[in-house]
């Protein structure tokens, strides 16, 4: 079943940030993740919206989700997100109609 990402992300040093985004592609997508929005403009519609950055990520399962995030190359790789930002990364399924 598909599942999203959804981070909420508040970035204070670009230029480190920076290093993360070049080798993000590279690994994300050996995991057959796909990027679905990236948005530093976010409308708040309701409520409270802290963070610099929203981004909504697609993978094919959370088996594959969870491979990605846990494999030693992005985990290398994300250690230049974790000292240039600070984040909220959550898991959720897709829809199935008839669920609700």
């Amino acid at each position: 079943m598909t599942v999203y990402m959804i981070a909420q992300i508040n970035i204070s040093d670009r230029t480190r940030y920076s290093q993360y985004e070049e080798g993000f592609f590279d690994i994300f997508t050996k995991y057959k993740g796909e990027m679905m929005s990236v948005d530093e403009a976010t409308k708040v519609v309701e409520g409270d919206w802290a963070y610099d950055r929203t981004v909504l990520l697609s993978f094919p399962s959370a088996e594959d989700a969870m491979a990605w995030y846990e494999c030693d190359e992005y985990q290398d790789l994300a250690k230049h997100r974790f000292a240039a930002s600070v984040a909220n990364l959550v898991m959720i399924d897709a829809f199935v109609p008839g669920s609700i």
